[in-house]
């Protein structure tokens, strides 16, 4: 993989991976569209260690209150204060998606990314995201959150792993469901969305620092997708404080029709 080739695929991680619009589905389909080499599930998954740093970077005054939260459960046994609740709803929220990320995990670097089961992802996850969003009465806030809802939420995480589908897409179409309003729903699922890379990243990263190293190409495309990842963040919860997802929910149904078109053509 040439270092431009890297580049690029480390900006389409950053900003699609907390966009609703899956970024495992554009860095799977980047490729095979553009005939590069197939980077795998393993570099996908080194790509975003870059994502996980622009979540911290970002959320980074949340996350000392959390672990903070966290060291006081540890210490006190107890679950007080505001904080606190939000460090076990994360908690539960990502348990689903731990189980099934280390049940599925050979399905999800074969058989998950064959294109037109990506583009069906991304077709019928946009119809959802569509209606949810439509129908969000955002009456609730993330303070309102219970233990109900966030296995709710950490639940529609599972699907994530078909590429697609999106973690983010699917845990913001979740939250919407749940009536929460928009931006609690995108920051809750920005949230969860630490635990479960950093464990995929502990999990991938050193089999692809094995393999290859950290060349240039790697660092560059880690580089690029904290970068765009941030700014990913940033617009999208300044975006959706006036607007719907609808635009999202569009791009979504008109990338699978167009990758269905394409696998018949190219069939």
């Amino acid at each position: 993989m040439t270092l431009f080739q890297a580049v690029v695929l480390g900006i389409i991680q950053g900003l699609s991976e907390f966009l609703p619009i899956s970024s495992s589905a554009h860095l799977a389909l980047t490729p095979w569209l553009l005939h590069w080499p197939e980077p795998g599930l393993s570099f996908d998954v080194a790509l975003h260690t870059g994502t996980l740093v622009a979540v911290l970077v970002y959320f980074r005054a949340e996350w000392a209150r959390l672990i903070a939260a966290a060291w006081k459960i540890v210490t006190t046994r107890r679950v007080e204060t505001e904080s606190e609740r939000r460090v076990m709803l994360l908690i539960i929220a990502t348990i689903p998606g731990g189980i099934a990320g280390l049940a599925l995990d050979k399905y999800a670097e074969t058989t998950f990314r064959a294109p037109a089961l990506i583009a069906w992802a991304m077709i019928i996850l946009g119809i959802l995201l569509w209606l949810a969003d439509r129908g969000a009465r955002e009456v609730r806030k993330l303070s309102d959150m219970k233990t109900r809802d966030a296995l709710l939420i950490g639940i529609a995480q599972i699907f994530a792993l078909i590429p697609g589908v999106s973690r983010s897409g699917s845990t913001i179409t979740a939250g919407l469901a749940d009536r929460f309003d928009r931006e609690s729903a995108a920051v809750f699922s920005f949230l969860m969305s630490m635990p479960i890379i950093a464990a995929a990243a502990i999990l991938k990263v050193p089999h692809v620092l094995h393999e290859q190293g950290l060349t240039a190409p790697l660092a560059a495309g880690v580089l690029a997708s904290a970068v765009s990842g941030w700014l990913a963040i940033a617009a999208l919860l300044r975006y959706v404080t006036r607007r719907s997802y609808g635009v999202f929910a569009l791009y979504r149904v008109l990338v699978g029709v167009a990758v269905l078109l394409i696998v018949h053509y190219r069939g």
